[in-house]
């Protein structure tokens, strides 16, 4: 069996068994392609067509073997692929994840890359802070995009916290990212011109519909409803109320809260938020002034 035909059959294998994807996929195939190639070892950019193509590429069985045996078992298991693969990619950059932290896939990655929040930052913006930094991984790239800038990681998960100095090791940026144990913003000292946020927000009800791949990860950087709320936004609120004080004037917060737009309006009826674009659409991140959270 080759290559290709190993991919297509094992995509079909996932269909058939029902897993959910969205950990770095959207589809079979993806997902497939990226079990197989990382089980044999084979970059994840490896060509499946054309004329470097490795297609036609014809599989052991001792690979057959191997690639069946880790398709199983993220069927059995429902654990998100990079669990099992112990790495995700966020805007190409590689990161180490396993099971303390959730699976990186923040859309403020991508805006950090393209640019699209460079408009809101000042020539002497040096100071910036990743809040529930999970992994890291928003820590990591903001360090790479704007290499001027000191970034704070925080995460009040000590696992989290371990998970992200592995990262930030990785990367060589042990000098620019400090990662700091903090429940939400208490345990900082410092102001900022940028924070980055990509909380805890999915509604009680949303929580309790999630399919088994996305409770395999921490409900703690997922529920945002720790603090007896139906609506996801106990972690926001205290956030949106103590941010300012951990601002410089001119400074801005970058909030990610996925699907729960109508939940945070309903909530901050009044807050002038600017609603950001990105590949997932219009309503997924938001930007708020300094100015707009003391009006």
């Amino acid at each position: 069996m080759t290559l290709l035909e190993w991919i297509e059959a094992s995509a079909d294998r996932l269909t058939q068994a029902g897993v959910h994807y969205g950990h770095g996929t959207t589809n079979a195939k993806d997902e497939a392609a990226w079990l197989v190639l990382w089980s044999l070892g084979l970059p994840l950019d490896t060509a499946l067509e054309g004329p470097d193509s490795q297609a036609l590429r014809p599989l052991t069985a001792a690979e057959l073997e191997k690639c069946a045996i880790l398709i199983e078992t993220r069927i059995a298991s429902r654990q998100p692929a990079a669990y099992l693969t112990r790495e995700a990619w966020l805007q190409g950059v590689s990161f180490y994840v396993d099971e303390r932290v959730i699976v990186p896939r923040s859309l403020i990655a991508e805006l950090l890359v393209e640019g699209a929040l460079d408009y809101w930052l000042r020539a002497d913006t040096h100071a910036l802070l990743d809040l529930c930094t999970g992994n890291g991984s928003l820590a990591v790239i903001a360090a790479m995009v704007y290499p001027d800038t000191q970034v704070d990681g925080a995460d009040i998960s000590a696992d989290a916290l371990a998970v992200a100095a592995i990262n930030v090791e990785r990367h060589h940026l042990g000098e620019r990212v400090h990662l700091i144990a903090s429940d939400g913003l208490t345990a900082l000292n410092k102001t900022y011109d940028l924070i980055l946020c990509n909380p805890p927000y999915v509604n009680a009800q949303s929580m309790a519909a999630l399919p088994p791949e996305y409770l395999a990860e921490p409900s703690i950087a997922l529920d945002g409803n720790q603090a007896g709320g139906l609506d996801g936004m106990d972690f926001v609120r205290s956030l949106l109320r103590d941010a300012p004080r951990y601002m410089n004037p001119g400074a801005v917060l970058v909030l990610e809260i996925g699907n729960e737009q109508h939940f945070f309006e309903t909530a901050f009826p009044t807050l002038q938020a600017i609603w950001l674009d990105t590949s997932a659409g219009e309503d997924q991140v938001l930007l708020l002034t300094r100015e707009a959270l003391t009006a």
